[in-house]
């Protein structure tokens, strides 16, 4: 590591400012180039500021001091940091380091909220030669790649079996409810004493998004108190859907896993049998109408907290098909549906080794200067 340098930010790159505002009237949703501001893609145009590749930090926002990689033309606005590498470093190193150093802790040192190019400017990174540079880039995309290829087959994957549902339910009028297909139950109320460092993990409203779960965030308990709480375990295929909060009504799948899974109280279960993968696509392309999303977040709003109950999701209207039908459905779908999980069980393996091994790479640590890639 002798020849790793101590520089600031501002000596690696050939290009760290902020892109420019843009007109209401230019922003669409079906334009041409993305538009980037402080959260991420705020819409589409026609036009472009931007032909490269960059680290985008974001400046304001909800996600102050978020960074990714981009490759490509799009219009950058003022809450975009566009940051490039000069002659001496690697963009997407720089990006992969930059997402390491929790940029958005600066935002308090600004007189305005939000980040000052400056002060990002000014922060000191430690910077391997080139060569360093390139086969550490390479090795993290190759993980992220692969993450994104299999997002991309889930996402066609989920189509196909929507356009299936559509083809055959949708123009039917409702004559049920999901409660005639199954139950919903909310998890356990743990008590503060028995949470630990690691153990047994408990899925939390923070680990769903939607059509994804997040295993890496979640919290854990004492593997004694498993006795106690077997009624709450998940497996491969189950479907979670958080109850409570801004994230009310977003649902996902639980992927195959050797873990012992536990749900947290006001992650919401459906009850699919002892094979749940069997009866997942039908009530999973269920929620997936917008009609019968919208209705589950419609009901939990009315007080400071959003909120609803199993009994309140269990009684709203669908379409309920024979038994033939649905059957017939599930059964056409699950093919699709096991990929599914079992690409998403693949992703958060390899989300995990990009971050395990992330800091080390840009720390040093973990010497890759004798790797030819």
């Amino acid at each position: 590591m002798d020849d790793w340098k101590q520089i600031e930010l501002n000596d690696a790159c050939s290009r760290l400012s902020s892109g420019k505002s843009i007109s209401a009237k230019y922003v669409t949703s079906e334009g041409i180039y993305p538009i980037y501001g402080g959260n991420g893609i705020r819409g589409y145009t026609d036009i472009y500021n931007f032909d490269g590749e960059c680290a985008i930090i974001g400046r304001q926002g909800a996600y102050c001091g978020n960074v990714r990689y981009f490759s490509g033309k799009a219009y950058m606005t003022e809450h975009a940091v566009v940051t490039c590498g000069n002659e001496s470093s690697n963009t997407r190193f720089l990006a992969y380091l930059l997402s390491t150093m929790q940029l958005g802790r600066l935002s308090g040192q600004s007189a305005q909220p939000g980040l000052s190019v400056k002060t990002i400017g000014q922060q000191v990174i430690k910077l391997p030669p080139l060569k360093v540079q390139n086969i550490i880039a390479d090795m993290l995309t190759a993980l992220d790649e692969k993450i994104e290829v299999n997002e991309s087959i889930n996402k066609n994957l989920m189509e196909q079996a929507l356009t299936l549902y559509t083809t055959h339910f949708t123009t039917l009028e409702k004559n049920g409810c999901i409660g005639d297909y199954c139950s919903i139950k909310s998890g356990f109320a743990f008590k503060s004493s028995w949470w630990t460092d690691s153990g047994i993990k408990v899925i939390k409203i923070g680990s769903i998004n939607q059509d994804n779960l997040n295993l890496l965030e979640c919290s854990y308990v004492d593997e004694n108190k498993i006795n106690k709480v077997n009624d709450f375990k998940v497996r491969a295929g189950d479907l979670l859907i958080a109850m409570t909060g801004a994230t009310i009504g977003k649902f996902a799948m639980v992927p195959y896993s050797s873990e012992t899974l536990l749900v947290n109280q006001r992650v919401g279960k459906f009850f699919l049998g002892n094979k749940p993968v069997e009866k997942l696509p039908f009530i999973y392309c269920t929620l997936k109408q917008p009609d019968v999303y919208y209705e589950i977040v419609n009901r939990g709003q009315g007080s400071a907290q959003p909120n609803i109950s199993g009994s309140d999701i269990m009684s709203i209207p669908c379409v309920i098909p024979s038994k033939e039908a649905i059957d017939e459905f599930n059964c056409i779908n699950q093919p699709l549906f096991d990929l599914i999980i079992s690409n998403q069980r693949e992703n958060q393996q390899l989300s995990k080794i990009r971050d395990t091994i992330l800091p080390k790479l840009m720390s040093g640590e973990l010497d890759v200067s004798d790797i030819d890639l």
